[in-house]
């Protein structure tokens, strides 16, 4: 039961984290900052996020 619990975090964390990259590269920012912020989501997956939520470049790509 642990491991399913973990498995189903690891796709949501895995789900949230490319759809920041997908934003991250529509957004309209420079090219290095791109770069930077999709570095930072791919090493730090968790913690990427949560600091690409409160202050990262948004794109235009809707749910």
């Amino acid at each position: 039961m642990g491991t399913t619990l973990n498995g189903l975090l690891g796709l949501v964390i895995l789900a949230l984290d490319i759809w920041a990259i997908i934003n991250v590269v529509k957004s309209g920012t420079d090219t290095g900052k791109k770069v930077l912020w999709v570095l930072l989501i791919v090493l730090l997956p968790v913690i990427g996020l949560i600091i690409w939520a409160l202050a990262g470049p948004r794109g235009n790509v809707r749910l």
